[in-house]
């Protein structure tokens, strides 16, 4: 007995020893009368020993994988261009795709009434864009301008524009040690090397660029600094590639939803804008395209320009649209909107060269200083002249037609003129040009606009005959044009359609138009809203006119200056000239009077209410 259990003390002994030596966990040792289960041990000391191994290898892969992969992405530009182009891709496919299923669904579905068709229509409308402003908001740069383009597409429902309008001003600012880095790699020299007090803070930051204020250290001249954001060298063309991707899938999965050209239009643009070099030049053209014109408009000087840092000077002042400055300026709110539409449409109708990103961001107003060529008490300043557009004669003259067209009595030959061309213009046929003329004229429609009886039929307000005749809009005639997308089918399908159609420049024209018609709304005039229209006219007039007379000049000295047919011809362009633009003189002069009267009642509303600081408060807009 006692031998037996000196060999069972020293088997546990040995067992003990190679479990130990295994490192496998401690179990119960499986003992059957005396005697150990070997073959069981062999089997759980090898399962456990293999399944150790296999999760260090695959801890050990994975680090090694991350960390390569966070290698790659810092070092090799392609890699990390390749995961950035997927991933922004993916989103803005996404939220896209999202909203045309989501249009889908909603137009075909049933509803009890008008208007909750309505409100179906405007919840999707908002719904979508909504989803497309957090992809573009996500991606940053590139795709904020994107969205600034759609938010300036004025024949785009309004719960679309609004939504992307926020992208004016929500831009992230590039911190001051990246700014500071790409200015001492182009420059050669840090920032602190050339300017004094620079201000790390940027004063306005937009989707391509970011504003800081200082001084030159050689002069002590204020001045503004206006950066690129770094990043956007290294992206730009991956964020390229990756909108027109997007807007392809659009069209191959929607082909009726196409926003294709938003994408070449970019594509064209782009370089042009993130070109500050090009900026300068452009700036310089529009200080010579109205160095002999006695105008309010006023282009801060540029210092010195690289490709991505522009230095100019700091010009300091409100917005165009705030009243209590102009107040404070005594400034005429009325003068304003009126000089505006002709720094405008003198760039357009005239020059055929004009500044093709208006927003009120890119608009100054300031005192007019001694010596200036303003012919009122203040300057318009224009800022950002990074994108401008050519416009050819032909088309520029069509387009002074066309305009002068809208602005006659409606007839059926008035009517068949307008339909000309807007095809000439445009490129739109009969069936879209109601689309067009609003967009034009930002009004639901002229008399004779649709073909059908029925449309004319069922709107509650009364048509205008012409712009000269059109009265101010009615809250019935801006619901007519807010619910036109949702009231006649197919219309939205038509609005893409236009998009598509319309030459590019026309589109930066449209723009402008409706500028100048937001801001003469924002500044709270006491003109007839159509005052600005007739400053249209008028350049219109001039326009054509001279067309018509280098025309005929050329002929003359083909055929003599004495051809009697000729001289009849010349006379009568003149005289139609002349007549009506006397027509439209007066018709200014009539509105100004009445804008001056209404002043005059609102003066003396706020003389009455609180003496002489609320007469020059109700004067110029404010309530007292």
């Amino acid at each position: 007995m006692l031998r037996l259990y000196f060999q069972r003390r020293c088997l546990e002994s040995t067992l003990q020893r190679q479990t130990r030596i295994f490192t496998v966990p401690p179990f119960r040792q499986p003992f059957r009368s005396g005697r150990i289960n070997s073959r069981t041990y062999t089997q759980r000391s090898k399962s456990g020993h293999s399944k150790s191994d296999q999760n260090i290898w695959i801890v050990g892969s994975l680090l090694l994988t991350t960390g390569a992969g966070i290698l790659a992405y810092h070092k090799y530009k392609p890699f990390r261009h390749a995961l950035l182009a997927g991933s922004r891709c993916s989103r803005v496919a996404k939220a896209a795709i999202l909203g045309v299923i989501d249009y889908k669904i909603t137009f075909l579905k049933s509803y009890a009434s008008e208007s909750e068709q309505l409100a179906a229509y405007s919840e999707c409308h908002t719904r979508s864009a909504t989803r497309l402003l957090k992809a573009l908001l996500a991606n940053g740069g590139i795709f904020i301008k994107l969205g600034q383009h759609m938010a300036s597409i004025i024949v785009l429902p309004k719960e679309w524009t609004s939504t992307m309008r926020p992208l004016q001003d929500q831009c992230e600012p590039t911190p001051y040690e990246a700014v500071n880095t790409m200015f001492q790699s182009d420059m050669g020299k840090s920032i602190n090397e050339l300017f004094v007090d620079f201000d790390p803070k940027p004063v306005g930051v937009a989707s391509l660029a970011q504003v800081h204020v200082a001084s030159l250290r050689e002069t002590g001249e204020k001045v503004a600094v206006k950066l690129q954001h770094p990043h956007l060298a290294e992206f730009a063309d991956v964020d390229m590639e990756m909108v027109e991707v997007s807007l392809g899938w659009i069209k191959y999965w929607f082909p009726e939803f196409e926003l294709t050209w938003l994408g070449e239009e970019m594509r064209i643009n782009l370089p042009k804008e993130m070109d500050f070099v090009h900026e300068a030049s452009n700036a310089a053209k529009t200080v010579h395209e109205f160095e002999s014109i006695r105008t309010s408009l006023y282009i801060p000087k540029v210092i010195f320009a690289k490709k991505r840092i522009i230095v100019m000077e700091y010009i300091q002042g409100g917005r165009v649209d705030d009243l209590e400055y102009l107040a404070e300026a005594n400034i005429d709110r009325n003068k304003v909107a009126v000089e505006l539409s002709r720094i405008f449409n003198r760039m357009v109708f005239i020059n055929g060269w004009f500044h093709a990103d208006p927003h009120p961001g890119n608009l100054l107003i300031r005192p007019a200083p001694m010596l200036s060529k303003s012919p009122y008490n203040f300057e318009i300043v224009l800022l950002d002249h990074g994108q401008y557009f050519d416009i050819d004669d032909q088309l520029r003259i069509n387009y002074s037609r066309f305009w002068l067209s809208l602005m006659a009595p409606s007839s059926p030959s008035v009517n068949a003129d307008r339909r000309k061309f807007a095809e000439l213009v445009g490129n739109i046929g009969p069936e879209l040009y109601p689309v067009f003329e609003a967009a034009m004229t930002g009004r639901a429609a002229l008399e004779g606009t649709w073909d059908d009886e029925k449309s004319d039929a069922a709107v509650s307000f009364e048509r205008a005959s012409g712009m000269m005749s059109a009265l101010p809009q009615s809250e019935e005639e801006m619901e007519a044009i807010r619910t036109a997308v949702v009231t006649r089918e197919g219309l939205l399908v038509s609005v893409f359609d236009v998009l598509r159609r319309v030459p590019r420049r026309v589109l930066m024209v449209l723009k402008l138009n409706d500028l100048t018609r937001s801001l003469d709304h924002a500044l709270a005039t006491t003109h007839s809203n159509i005052r600005i229209f007739l400053v249209t006219a008028k350049f219109c007039l001039q326009s054509v006119w001279r067309s018509d007379q280098e025309r005929l000049i050329g002929e003359m000295r083909l055929r003599g200056l004495l051809s009697f047919e000729l001289l009849l011809e010349y006379f009568r362009i003149w005289w139609k000239y002349e007549k009506s633009l006397t027509m439209v003189v007066l018709t200014e002069t009539f509105m100004d009077s009445q804008a001056r009267a209404y002043k005059m009642r609102a003066w003396l509303h706020g003389l009455f209410r609180q003496g002489f600081r609320g007469a020059h408060k109700a004067a110029a807009g404010l309530d007292v």
